[in-house]
Formats: C-alpha cells, structure tokens, sequence
C-alpha cells in the first residue's frame, strides 16, 4: 500500500516553535473555521433557502458550527447526532430509495430493557456521587445523550478531575452540560436556540460556579434537553433542579478513553464494578 502526505504550507519561513501538536491543531483549526464560515457566506449570497443542513464529519466541529449561527444568515440549521460517514450512508440510502425518512430521534442503537430508578440516581446526584445510565436503546452517533452516559453535578471544584481520572483523559479537559431546555439561555449565552445533539458552543454565563463544565475560555458544548426527547431524563433533571436550584447535569459517555461505549446490561455492570459507579 503506497501512503501519501499531503503538506500545506502558509508562508515561507518555518517556524520551529509553531511545530508542536498544539500549535499545529490550533492553526488547523483556525483555517478551517475561516474556509466554512466564508462558504457558508458565500452560499446565503446565491442560494434563496432560510434553512441549512450541516453534514460530513467536519459538521461536528461545534466551534465552526457555532460561528456559522452566529452570523445569523440562516433561520434554522439542522445537524443530524451522527453527520460523519455512519449519517451520510443513511442520506445515501434516502437519495437512492427516493424515500422521505421521519426522524423522530437518535435512541436507534441496542436495547437495555430495565426501568429507569429516577429516585435512586437522584440521591445519589444530590450526594455528589458519579453515576452511569444505562436504559432503553443506544445513541446513534459520537455524543452520549443520556442512555450511555455518566452524569454528575457540575458545580464541584474537583468534579472534573474525578471524571477524567475514570474516564482516563487529560485533566485539564472539561465536559458537556446537559441543561432543560427552558433553562438553557440563563446559564449560557446560546448561538442557536437550541442544541439537542451537542453540536454547538456557548458562552457560560457564570464559570465560576460550574467550573466542570467549563473550557478554558468559558465556554460548553451544550446539550438542550425536553420532556418530549427523553421523559426520563428530563424528570430526573427537574428533579435535581427542584431540589438544588442546578438545572443542569454534566455529562459524558459511558466508556473509558480509546475503548467502545458500554452497549449491554453485562458491560455495564462491569463497568459498575472496575470504576465504583452505580449504574441505573
């Protein structure tokens, strides 16, 4: 097998200080939020449609994705959970089969048929503790949604910490919020109205008090959540809003770095066990 490299280059004089990991995927970064945000300009300037759709792995870059909304040129953007090439093969079938699909959600993936302990993972939120969930069927797509999830309260100094040491991840990482959808414009300066699928940033209005939650530049990948997407995650939400004034949860997949989601009842109980999490 021949391996081909592809080598850009912007300028002329190398720089070796700019050569390290960080420097180049900010500099990537950077360059890819100006190429999408100009042809998302240049599309509303030629194109008639209010609407946009979002699709293909970089559809997941939330802080492109974020800029785009903020603009403005668009009354409504849709980015299905899972737009890489796992979504793209469902629109491939839908253009092949000249068939209109109605997506109702993305809970599309194994099923863990056991009720759901809202009191139970209630107490043990409101305890500090970290939990598991996992009940009913999979997420379709990379973003735990709350079937696979680990769950927390955001406002602890070394909340973070405890999740990424079970996790196994860098440290200085933060995680997902997940926030009633009602709530969601009081803690976060929101692009979109709202965020289902974890597919944009906002601002945090108050850091310092949920400080798991937040990225280094006050900023989280929200998750916006309604009654009608997930009524069980939901009362638990209103529940623990109710009784601690936090509206939101944090939230991450249950899984530890490099290794697949938990998927059964087996794996995680297994889970449960190697990293003391009670799952529900």
């Amino acid at each position: 097998m021949v391996k081909r490299s592809i080598t850009i280059s912007f300028g002329r004089r190398w720089r070796p200080e700019l050569q390290d990991r960080e420097n180049i995927a900010a500099s990537i970064q950077k360059l890819t939020e100006e190429v999408l945000v100009g042809l998302i300009r240049w599309l509303a300037k030629t194109a008639s449609h209010s609407n946009l759709v979002l699709n293909g792995g970089l559809a997941l870059n939330c802080v492109a994705n974020s800029k785009i909304a903020r603009d403005g040129l668009f009354h409504d953007i849709w980015i299905t959970p899972n737009p890489g090439d796992a979504g793209s093969s469902i629109g491939a079938v839908a253009a092949f089969t000249r068939r209109h699909l109605n997506w109702v959600h993305p809970y599309l993936g194994y099923n863990i048929d056991r009720p759901f302990e809202i009191d139970g993972a209630l107490a043990a939120l409101k305890a500090g503790e970290i939990i598991g969930i996992a009940n009913g069927r999979a997420e379709f797509g990379p973003r735990a949604l709350g079937n696979r999830s680990l769950l927390t309260d955001p406002r602890g100094r070394f909340t973070k910490d405890r999740v990424n040491l079970i996790k196994k991840r860098e440290l200085f990482r933060p995680f997902a919020p997940i926030i009633m959808a009602e709530h969601a414009d009081e803690y976060f300066d929101m692009p979109v109205k709202t965020s289902p699928y974890m597919q944009f940033v906002a601002t945090v209005r108050h850091p310092e008090l949920f400080p798991a939650i937040s990225h280094y530049d006050n900023t989280a990948r929200v998750q916006t959540l309604t009654y009608n997407q997930h009524p069980n995650l939901y009362r638990l939400l209103e529940s623990f809003s109710r009784e601690t004034g936090c509206p939101m949860l944090l939230n991450t997949s249950l899984n530890i770095k490099g290794e697949p989601l938990v998927n059964t009842w087996k794996d995680a109980e297994h889970f449960g066990t190697q990293w003391g999490v009670k799952i529900f």
